[in-house]
């Protein structure tokens, strides 16, 4: 078999392989185990990434380069770090190059979150989330993604490290200034903090 040829047992009902096993697999160009990582974290990336640039449009085309560098690099990933935070990495990286490219620094037109996804259940209460939407819109890019991957993708502080390729104690300054800055623009919005 060509090794760019599907190989059997990769598919829909093989979604129990791990990241390491399909990413090893898309290395040697197998198709469908790129489909089943494609699968996989199609949803997360989508939502990732639609946090950060305001069309649905502009966040598709983010994924599509996303996967097409998954695809294209699979081969370099050494494992240093987790399959889920190198692509993330790239996520990022692809939605800041799509940022400047559009010149559009906000999330949306009127700088909030798009609507859906999992940030909408987890702020049910509208008037909470509209007044995060705004100070979080009010952060710097590199404040806001730090809150983004902890608060929204679940992400440790070694993850995000790796997912911005900076040191891990940037990433808890980021943190902590992101934090400070929330501190000060909520009870402006109407939110005491205790």
């Amino acid at each position: 078999m060509s090794s760019t040829q599907n190989s059997p047992g990769f598919g829909p009902k093989h979604g129990s392989f791990t990241d390491s096993v399909l990413i090893e697999a898309v290395a040697r160009q197998d198709r469908r185990a790129f489909e089943t990582l494609y699968r996989r974290y199609y949803p997360r990336l989508l939502g990732f990434a639609r946090r950060w640039v305001s069309a649905p449009e502009q966040a598709e085309e983010v994924i599509q380069e996303v996967m097409f560098v998954v695809w294209r690099d699979a081969a370099a990933f050494q494992g240093r770090s987790k399959v889920s935070s190198w692509i993330f990495g790239i996520t990022y990286r692809q939605a800041m190059k799509s940022l400047q490219k559009s010149s559009n620094l906000s999330l949306t037109d009127d700088g909030r979150l798009p609507e859906g996804g999992a940030e909408d259940r987890a702020l049910a209460n509208r008037e909470l989330r509209l007044s995060l939407e705004n100070a979080m819109a009010k952060l710097s890019p590199e404040h806001r993604v730090v809150l983004e991957l902890t608060f929204f993708e679940e992400r440790s502080y070694r993850e995000i490290a790796d997912i911005l390729d900076c040191p891990l104690n940037t990433v808890k300054t980021r943190m902590f200034h992101a934090r400070e800055r929330l501190r000060r623009i909520l009870p402006r919005l109407g939110w005491s903090i205790t």
